[in-house]
């Protein structure tokens, strides 16, 4: 058997059409979606993960800023744009790009994000509506898994799903939208005994670790779907994720491919929560969007 590629790429580009037409409504009615993206440092990756939704939000009609601090900015002074770009009606969603450098913790700086506005879903209070089963916003890159996931097909009730991974980005949440969509779920990590026990066992299989092909071909079950969320790069310098992809397209149902899998996806569903926020706002407003 030969795997069907799930085509991030295609998929994303419907589903930026739908939100492009959406966030035209939002600015015909005078509501212009506001994201701000938020870069501390000079990391190269970092630069580009933001220079792409920068023009990504542009296609999609959502008007966006750049706010540059430099890589050994105090807390106070990330903190503080923060708290103006909460303040600020025009900007309806916030973006810190991750990783931050070591001496900002994390989980305190997007507390600090009006759960409002914390378009990566990533706010306590969003991961515990999440939890609770009414989610606010849902983290991006889940989000996109979920979206390809149902071009498989898949009846997800009673299946088995196995998630490498147990990230408050990915892991977790991810975890919780397939318990939600009837999966039974096994959450995996670095202490799990026997990964390749657990994984070959896997009717849905999520990997989210960040090791160069960790999962091997042998290690996936027979007709089933592989979502790879990893990104590595290679000794020749070529971006791969973390299941064995050669090995594995020769089992798998379905498989997404590193590059142009989950990436493009994580960064649609961003834009959605943008227009999203928007929308909401405009609901708050009393704003009446036409159909």
């Amino acid at each position: 058997m030969t795997a069907t590629i799930i085509d991030g790429k295609l998929l994303a580009q419907k589903l930026r059409a739908d939100w492009k037409l959406r966030a035209d409504r939002l600015n015909a009615a005078g509501i212009a979606p506001g994201l701000a993206v938020i870069l501390v440092g000079e990391d190269p990756a970092s630069k580009v993960y933001v220079r792409n939704k920068i023009k990504a939000c542009r296609e999609a009609g959502i008007r966006s800023e750049e706010h540059v601090l430099a890589a050994d900015s105090p807390l106070a002074e990330l903190v503080a744009l923060i708290e103006r770009l909460n303040a600020d009606a025009d900007i309806h969603g916030i973006l810190v790009q991750l990783p931050l450098p070591a001496h900002l913790a994390q989980a305190s700086v997007i507390e600090h994000i009006s759960p409002d506005k914390d378009v990566d879903g990533l706010h306590a209070r969003n991961l515990g509506s999440l939890l609770a089963g009414h989610p606010h916003f849902v983290p991006c890159t889940p989000a996109g898994i979920m979206e390809m996931l149902k071009t498989t097909g898949l009846d997800l009730r009673g299946k088995e799903a196995v998630v490498v991974g147990r990230s408050n980005i990915v892991g977790k949440p991810v975890a919780l939208l397939l318990l939600q969509a009837g999966a039974t779920v096994t959450l995996c990590h670095s202490h799990t005994r026997d990964l390749a026990h657990h994984t070959r066992r896997a009717d849905v299989l999520v990997c989210a670790v960040g090791k160069l092909r960790m999962i091997g071909g042998e290690m996936v079950k027979s007709g089933a779907a592989v979502i790879d969320v990893g990104m590595n790069r290679t000794s020749e310098g070529k971006l791969a994720g973390d299941v064995d992809y050669g090995a594995a397209l020769q089992r798998a149902g379905w498989i997404t491919p590193v590059p142009g899998g989950v990436g493009p996806m994580t960064v649609a569903m961003l834009l959605g929560n943008a227009v999203l926020a928007a929308e909401r706002y405009a609901a708050e407003q009393g704003i009446r969007l036409d159909p």
